[in-house]
C-alpha cells in the first residue's frame, strides 16, 4: 500500500531570525475505508478509546467519504500520546485503523500576530480546481487568510510517500520504500518580535490597532489588531461550534483593524492641513489667529477642545497645542478641494498596497465626492470639520502610518513591506524585498522645516 507523507509548511521568522511559526508533530487516528467491514462495531470501540461519542465519529467518517479510497479518513486529530498508545494496544481489534504522525502548524506567539500570519483551513472543492492547489486532495490544509494565504505557493511543501506492507486487516507489517516530503520555504518578516510583544502588552485587553513602520524603508516593525484570536484553533480543524462563536463576538476578533478599520484621523490630520496652507500661501510662521474657544460660521459654532481657548496662536503653537480654532479658520480659507489634493499626496483616500488582502480605501471627501455619493452640494461647515480630521474624513491605521512616515522623511510615500526575504529549505534566497516608492508629497523645504519645528 502507498501512503502519502504530508509536507511540513515553511516556517516563518521575524526580521532577526526569531522563529514565529513552525510545525510540530501530532498524532492522528485514521481509518482506511477498504479495510472496514463492520463500521458500527469499529466506531463503538474507537469512541471508548478516544473519549468521544459515536455520533462525532460518524460525522467525521461521512466527511471523509469524499476522500480518494486510498486516502486515510482522520477520525481524531492531535490526540495525546496516551490515547495514541491505547489505540495501538488494541490495534488487533481495530481493522483498518492506523496512527499517523502529521505536522501541525505551531504558532509560537499565540494570538499577537494572528492577523498578520493568518490561519489554515481544509482545502475546498473550488480550490482543488485551481492550479495553485494542484496535487492536493480533500482533507489537506491550506492558508485561508493573511500571510498563510497570500504566500501559499511558497509555504506549501511537496508531499512524499511511503510504500508499506500490510496484512489482510490493514495492519502495518513493514515499510518498504520512502520518498520523503520536502518542507515549504522559509519566510523572514520585517517585523520585530520584541516590538510586536511590546505593542501587545501595551494594549492589554483593549480593542484597537497598532502599526509601526521604518520611515526609511516602509518595513512594518509591528502590526497588531485587538482583540485577536488563536490561529492554532484552525491548525488541525476547528469544530463548527467554536467557529460559529468567533463571528458573533461583538469585538470582532477576526477583523484586521489595521487594514479594515476606518477611523477619523482627528488631530493627526492637522499636519496635512498646515502643509497645504503653507504651500498655498495662506499661512506662514508668523500668521496669528486668535482662539477664544470657538469659531463661528453663519449660525453654526464650532468649539475648540480647550474651552477657554488658546489665545493668540501661530503655526508652531497651533501644532504644539493642537488648537482646533486655528485649523478651522485655515482649513476654511484653503477649501476642501485643495485639502483633498494634499491628503491624497500622502496616500490617504486610496489603498497603500499592503501585501495582504482586504485593505480598505478610507475616505478623503471633496465637492465631487459628495455630489456623487449623496447628490448634494458641499458646505463650508463640512470643510471646517474636515480640517481637524473629522466629519467625512476616514482612514485606516496603515494609511495613517504611511502618512506619518512621509511626514518624517519629508515626502516619500512608501509602500508598507512585510517580507524581508524568502529562502528555500536549503537556504537559497528566492526573493528579497526593496523599498517601494508610491509617490512623493511635493512641498517646499521651508514648509517641512515649519512642520518639524
Amino acid at each position: 500500500r502507498v501512503l502519502s507523507l504530508a509536507a511540513p509548511r515553511g516556517p516563518i521568522y521575524d526580521r532577526n531570525g526569531v522563529l514565529l511559526v513552525d510545525n510540530r508533530p501530532s498524532f492522528t487516528i485514521s481509518v482506511m475505508r477498504q479495510d472496514v467491514f463492520n463500521l458500527d462495531a469499529l466506531l463503538q470501540k474507537l469512541a471508548g478509546l478516544l473519549g468521544t461519542d459515536v455520533e462525532t465519529l460518524e460525522e467525521r467518517w461521512a466527511r471523509g467519504s469524499r476522500f480518494p479510497i486510498y486516502r486515510p479518513v482522520p477520525l481524531a486529530t492531535d490526540v495525546s500520546r496516551e490515547v495514541m498508545e491505547q489505540v495501538l494496544e488494541h490495534s488487533t481489534d481495530l481493522p483498518g485503523v492506523l496512527v499517523e504522525v502529521l505536522p501541525v502548524r505551531d504558532y509560537l506567539e499565540k494570538g499577537s500576530e494572528a492577523h498578520l500570519v493568518g490561519y489554515l483551513g481544509e482545502v475546498t472543492e473550488r480550490e482543488l480546481g485551481l492550479d495553485l492547489f494542484e496535487g492536493l486532495q480533500p482533507g489537506d490544509y491550506v492558508g485561508k487568510s493573511a500571510l498563510e494565504k497570500a504566500y501559499e505557493p511558497y509555504l506549501q511543501g511537496q508531499k512524499g510517500q511511503r510504500l508499506v506492507e500490510v496484512d489482510v486487516k490493514g495492519k502495518l507489517l513493514k515499510q518498504l520504500e520512502v520518498d520523503p516530503a520536502l518542507p515549504g520555504n522559509k519566510i523572514f518578516l520585517t517585523i520585530s518580535r520584541d516590538v510586536q510583544r511590546a505593542a501587545d502588552q501595551a494594549f492589554g485587553d483593549q480593542s484597537g490597532a497598532a502599526v509601526a513602520l521604518d520611515v526609511r524603508t516602509g518595513e512594518v516593525l509591528a502590526m497588531l489588531s485587538r482583540p485577536t484570536f488563536d490561529p492554532a484553533l484552525f491548525a488541525s480543524g476547528i469544530e463548527s461550534e467554536e467557529w460559529a462563536q468567533l463571528p458573533k463576538d461583538p469585538r470582532h476578533p477576526l477583523q484586521n483593524k489595521v487594514l479594515t478599520g476606518l477611523y477619523s484621523p482627528a488631530s493627526t490630520f492637522k499636519m496635512i492641513v498646515a502643509l497645504a496652507a503653507l504651500r498655498d500661501g495662506i499661512v506662514n510662521n508668523h500668521r496669528v489667529i486668535d482662539c477664544e474657544g470657538s469659531f463661528s460660521l453663519g449660525d453654526a459654532r464650532f468649539r475648540c477642545w480647550k474651552k477657554d481657548g488658546h489665545g493668540r496662536t501661530d503655526l508652531k503653537k497651533a501644532l504644539r497645542e493642537s488648537c482646533d480654532v486655528w485649523f478651522y479658520q485655515v482649513g476654511l480659507e484653503l477649501g476642501i478641494d485643495k485639502l483633498e489634493a494634499a491628503a491624497r499626496e500622502f496616500g490617504l483616500g486610496a489603498p497603500v498596497g499592503f501585501p495582504l488582502a482586504g485593505e480598505k480605501s478610507g475616505v478623503i471627501p471633496s465637492r465631487n465626492w459628495k455630489r456623487q455619493r449623496f447628490n448634494a452640494p458641499w458646505y463650508g461647515g463640512e470643510t471646517v470639520i474636515a480640517s481637524i480630521g473629522q466629519g467625512y474624513v476616514l482612514a485606516t491605521p496603515i494609511q495613517l502610518a504611511v502618512m506619518t512616515a512621509a511626514l518624517a522623511n519629508h515626502g516619500d510615500v512608501l509602500q508598507p513591506q512585510i517580507i524581508r526575504r524568502i529562502e528555500d529549505w536549503k537556504g537559497k534566497v528566492l526573493q528579497e524585498s526593496e523599498p517601494q516608492l508610491l509617490g512623493h508629497a511635493d512641498f517646499a523645504e521651508e514648509a517641512w522645516r515649519a512642520i518639524d519645528s
